[in-house]
């Protein structure tokens, strides 16, 4: 067993040596994150500013598209200073601020768009009774609800990690891992981490929110084809951002969980590096484009908010 040292940074080796790309890659990647900012900002401010949308699902929308601002902050300024850097080196406290930050973006995400899946089921399953079920104030705890759990469960894996004694700095991505931090670690003994990194990233993030999707969209999916033409574009229409979103967080998670547990060398390394990135880069692009573009309330309170600027 190797001699435990006292780590002080871990080195990003997965940047490599990008010579004099990297002041263009700082411009894609700051421009890139002022689009971000931008865009969910903007429609979260729409939806505050017109009262037509101050409605249960346009405030899990606000939620989400907080969240997105804040996934992305995770990475993109850390990434950015790490693409001018020549070491890639990133201390230990900022190390675990940001898995904190990246696990918790993935839980609260997964968490409204289940959230998500639930209002719609209550909407075209049980019209009549959506006022009395779906409220603004229940939202309102359910958003401030899933903040915190998923806040105080990250915030317990941490503990475990924070702990570890380890024999190595050398983190095999763009930013830091949690898994790939316990895998430095000298111990033997790091099973309790390791279980709970399973329960909370398998159990509780995964596999309960996935079936209750799955339950819901089967009921939509049964109330459609035994309805009207009119209620089944409805249906369609305000399922479509949902499941597009649903899906390519859930395919692109997923493949990151994958891949920091099994060998992708095999894989050329340009393509490793942009699946590495993706989850933190194209969800935060295609929450707000998606409803904004779909959702035709959204629509025309854009078109009402610029209309009456320039005016």
């Amino acid at each position: 067993m190797e001699n435990s040292t006292q780590v002080v940074s871990f080195v990003l080796t997965m940047y490599g040596n990008i010579g004099n790309f990297k002041y263009l890659y700082f411009i894609l990647a700051m421009l890139f994150y002022i689009f971000v900012i931008f865009v969910n900002a903007v429609v979260i401010v729409i939806i505050y500013v017109d009262r037509n949308l101050h409605e249960p699902m346009y405030l899990i929308l606000c939620g989400l598209l907080a969240n997105e601002i804040y996934g992305s902050t995770s990475l993109l300024p850390c990434l950015m200073a790490q693409i001018l850097s020549d070491t890639h080196e990133i201390s230990v406290s900022y190390c675990f601020i940001q898995i904190f930050c990246i696990h918790t973006y993935g839980g609260i995400e997964y968490s409204f768009l289940t959230v998500m899946a639930y209002d719609r089921y209550v909407c075209i399953c049980k019209p009549l009774h959506y006022n009395v079920i779906i409220t603004k104030r229940k939202i309102q705890g359910i958003i401030v609800a899933v903040w915190i759990c998923i806040f105080v469960e990250v915030g317990v894996l941490l503990t475990f990690t924070i702990r570890l004694k380890l024999c190595g700095n050398t983190i095999d991505r763009v930013f830091c891992s949690n898994h790939l931090v316990t895998q430095l670690s000298c111990s033997s003994h790091t099973e309790m981490s390791h279980i709970h990194d399973m329960v909370f990233g398998l159990v509780f993030a995964v596999l309960m929110p996935t079936s209750f999707i799955l339950f819901t969209y089967i009921k939509i999916l049964a109330v459609c084809l035994n309805s009207s033409k009119e209620t089944k574009q409805k249906a369609v229409s305000t399922c479509t951002p949902h499941l597009v979103a649903l899906l390519n967080f859930g395919f692109s998670s997923s493949y990151e969980f994958i891949t920091e547990r099994f060998d992708m060398t095999f894989f050329p390394y340009p393509l490793r590096v942009i699946s590495c990135v993706y989850v933190l880069i194209c969800q935060p692009v295609l929450s707000p484009i998606m409803y904004g573009l779909k959702l035709s309330k959204i629509r025309h309170a854009c078109k009402n908010f610029v209309t009456s600027k320039m005016l």
